[in-house]
């Protein structure tokens, strides 16, 4: 177990939050919540994770500016942790626009549960 990955969810649906818990620790994988982008950066300063997932219509702080502020962190390993983002607006940007805002991969709303364990794999090896 100590080897499995950490992923932090920054989602402010607890149905998003909860089956999104209950796919991710079938495949061994420990995840936190967030339901914020402020809680996602007071987690990730206490906290070690391999990977973010983030939606990005949150309350308090959004996803796009959350990662904004993750990219500008001073610690190199946390500026650099992937960062898949979670939206249902997707027309509204491009992969292209995604990796500007400093995304690693995106995922569409609503959530399919195959492609969301398939990309995090792909991340995480």
């Amino acid at each position: 177990m100590s080897n499995s990955k950490k992923i932090l969810v920054g989602e402010d649906s607890s149905v998003i939050i909860n089956l999104t818990k209950s796919i991710l620790s079938f495949e061994n994988y420990q995840m936190k919540a967030a339901k914020n982008g402020k809680q996602v950066l007071e987690m990730l300063e206490k906290e070690e994770f391999d990977l973010i997932l983030m939606d990005l219509n949150m309350p308090v702080l959004d996803g796009a500016t959350c990662t904004k502020m993750i990219r500008e962190m001073a610690d190199p390993i946390k500026s650099k942790l992937p960062i898949i983002a979670i939206s249902g607006n997707m027309n509204n940007y491009t992969m292209d626009e995604f990796r500007k805002l400093g995304f690693d991969d995106f995922i569409q709303k609503p959530l399919n549960y195959d492609k969301l364990l398939a990309t995090v794999k792909k991340i995480l090896g």
